[in-house]
């Protein structure tokens, strides 16, 4: 995930209630130590209903992530270095 990052990979990955294709920004911890993922979600299942929108995913929850092979420019609108919700420390961001 920190390559997919460091390269704007964009992902394809199975988290419930489906497939989802996202824009990696940030992966980091949270203060109780889970591996956290903040991207934009370009499609794909939602269980919140929002199927275009900012998301922080829990690697543990996926069961699949893979490089679906298209790129993207760069930090989307509403970005924000130093994402709060990764209080256990920043592994990479854009």
């Amino acid at each position: 995930m920190k390559s997919a990052i460091l390269n704007r990979k964009q992902m394809t990955i199975h988290y419930e209630p489906g497939s989802r294709v996202i824009e990696p920004h940030a992966l980091g911890y949270s203060q109780n130590g889970d591996l956290l993922l903040r991207a934009y979600q370009v499609s794909g299942a939602s269980a919140s209903g929002e199927h275009e929108h900012w998301k922080l995913f829990r690697i543990d929850r996926m069961s699949a992530a893979n490089d679906n092979g298209e790129t993207f420019d760069g930090p989307r609108p509403g970005y924000r270095k130093g994402d709060k919700a990764m209080k256990g420390g920043i592994i990479a961001e854009l």
